[in-house]
């Protein structure tokens, strides 16, 4: 389900990039769709045609409060993703993760915008339990996890301090076309990269790990619902509720782009996660979000 947004001026905020231009996207049929980006990761020609598109960093408040100028909705997408970059330069990636949030919440709060922002489950850490819901620990293992719990922490801050309608989406592991590759580029992106290329697939350690993948439709799904919803102050798993491991992924891409690549194993990467699953019930129940895109059928669109 999408709910019809119309007649709004709107902010997407890192809109150059993956998540973002999925949602300006969306959007720009039947709204005022602005972009703001710093195009260190974005692509202009992600930006969808009938929006305006504005060149700017989120560390700089006078640009954001420019851009912000009478918008209704604010969709924070913008971030360094790279867990490794922010375990190599934390100063920086806090700069942009966690005072470039809290630069976008006061440009809400001035403009009485309400805010939708773009966490992640990596806040979590490695779960105690499976699948995780939005009440478990709260232990990330890198800066960007901690970051983002920092901002997601804050969503819920300004609405309970200052009546800020605010929500946090807690993205699993999203795919989908748009999305770059590169040395931090989500499992299904790297694999059909190196499928494309003919191979090695590169799996880091055994495979067995599991991850619940969710296509970006879906995940633009719950943003327009978060930009509608009454249940705000409030944060949200986003994925699907089902996993499946690395080593199949791996294997149904390179069966369906190159059967002749070969499927490799390295060393484990440090830190990473043994399994993840999003505990969906909160979002279904209090978002009516209805992920409708099989891991199948997001393959064989993003595949082609």
């Amino acid at each position: 389900m999408r709910p019809n947004i119309t007649g709004q001026r709107i902010l997407v905020v890192g809109g150059a990039g993956f998540i973002g231009s999925h949602i300006a996207a969306a959007l720009c049929a039947d709204n005022e769709v602005l972009i703001f980006d710093n195009f260190s990761s974005g692509k202009r020609e992600n930006c969808p045609d009938g929006a305006t598109v504005i060149e700017g960093d989120i560390r700089d408040e006078a640009a954001v409060a420019d851009a912000a100028d009478g918008v209704d909705i604010i969709f924070h997408e913008a971030a360094i993703v790279s867990v490794d970059q922010s375990v190599e330069d934390p100063t920086t990636s806090n700069a942009v993760n966690a005072n470039g949030t809290l630069t976008m919440l006061e440009t809400a709060r001035r403009e009485d915008a309400r805010f939708v922002f773009a966490s992640s489950a990596a806040i979590y850490g490695a779960p105690e339990s499976l699948p995780v819901s939005e009440t478990d620990p709260k232990q990330p293992s890198s800066p960007y996890g901690l970051e983002k719990l920092s901002g997601d922490h804050y969503c819920r801050l300004y609405a309970d301090l200052y009546d800020l309608p605010t929500v946090a989406l807690r993205y699993f592991n999203v795919y989908g076309p748009r999305q770059s590759a590169g040395d931090y580029a989500g499992a299904i992106t790297a694999f059909a990269t190196q499928a494309r290329d003919g191979g090695p697939l590169t799996v880091h350690g055994d495979g067995e790990q599991t991850r619940d993948f969710v296509n970006v439709a879906d995940v633009v799904q719950a943003n327009l619902l978060a930009a509608t919803t009454d249940a705000t102050g409030e944060a949200f798993n986003i994925g699907t509720g089902s996993t499946t491991t690395i080593q199949n992924v791996a294997e149904t891409i390179r069966d369906h782009v190159d059967p002749a690549a070969d499927v490799i194993h390295t060393d484990p990467r440090p830190g990473d996660i043994r399994h993840s699953n999003a505990d969906i019930s909160k979002a279904r129940e209090q978002l009516d979000y209805d992920p409708n895109v099989s891991l199948t059928d997001g393959l064989e669109r993003y595949l082609g």
